[in-house]
C-alpha cells in the first residue's frame, strides 16, 4: 500500500481536471484516485474512494460547490474539503470556511500553491491563501448587507449570484436544477431580505460587496 495522499478532484472542466492532474503527477507523495464532475457525482465518489482530500470547484452545475461541501461535511466531519475556485472575493471565502472547507486557494495562484495546500490541509491545519482573508471596506452598509448574506442557504446564495448577474428565472431554473416557481419564491425572499424591489438594485450590492465584477 501506498502512502500517497489520495486526492478527489471536482471541477466541471474534464480540461480543468486534466491540468490538476498534470499539476499534482509532480508531486511523488500526491495521487489523484478519482476525478468529479458536479456536486452530486463527488457526494457518491467521496463515500466509495474515501480520499484524503477533496480538491473542488465552486462554480458548478447541479446543487454547486458549496451545497456540495455542505453535505459531504454533514455525512464526515472529518472531511478535509480544498477549494480551489476562480472566486478571490471574501464573501466565497467566508460561505467556503463556514461550510466547513479547510482550505481556500484561487486558479490564479502560482502552480506550488496547490499540492502544498493539499498536504497542509491532509496534516490536519488550514490552509487560506495569502490575502484572501484580508480586510474588507468596514462601511456600515457593506456589513449589513454581508450579515444578510451570511444567513442565506447555499441555494438562496447561488440564486442571488446568478439573478444579480442578469439570468431569468427560467434560465437559473435550469442552470440550478430546480423549478421555476422554486426559483421565483426565492428571488422574492432574498429580495426581501435585503430590502429592495428590484434585481438592478440586487446587482448593485453584488458589485458592491465584489460578489460580481462591473
Amino acid at each position: 500500500m501506498s502512502n500517497k495522499i489520495k486526492v478527489l478532484l471536482v471541477d466541471d472542466h474534464a480540461v480543468v481536471r486534466a491540468g490538476f492532474k498534470l499539476l499534482l503527477a509532480t508531486s511523488p507523495d500526491i495521487e489523484v484516485t478519482a476525478e468529479a464532475d458536479r456536486g452530486e457525482q463527488a457526494i457518491q465518489l467521496y463515500q466509495q474512494y474515501l480520499p484524503d482530500v477533496i480538491v473542488l470547484d465552486l462554480s458548478m452545475p447541479g446543487i454547486g460547490g458549496l451545497e456540495t461541501i455542505r453535505r459531504i461535511v454533514q455525512r464526515d466531519k472529518n472531511v478535509k474539503i480544498l477549494v480551489f475556485s476562480v472566486h478571490d472575493e471574501q464573501v466565497y471565502v467566508n460561505r467556503a470556511v463556514n461550510a466547513g472547507a479547510k482550505g481556500y486557494i484561487t486558479k490564479n495562484s502560482a502552480p506550488e500553491i496547490l499540492p502544498e495546500a493539499i498536504k497542509c490541509i491532509q496534516q490536519g491545519q488550514q490552509y487560506i491563501e495569502s490575502g484572501l482573508l484580508k480586510e474588507t471596506k468596514n462601511q456600515n452598509l457593506d456589513h449589513d448587507y454581508q450579515t444578510v448574506i451570511q444567513t442565506f442557504s447555499a441555494r438562496e446564495f447561488d440564486v442571488f449570484r446568478l439573478l444579480a448577474k442578469g439570468l431569468t428565472a427560467h434560465k437559473i431554473a435550469d442552470e440550478l436544477c430546480l423549478s421555476y416557481k422554486t426559483v421565483a419564491n426565492y428571488a422574492t425572499q432574498i429580495k426581501k431580505k435585503m430590502h429592495v424591489s428590484s434585481i438592478a438594485e440586487l446587482a448593485h450590492i453584488a458589485v458592491m460587496l465584489g460578489i460580481m465584477r462591473h
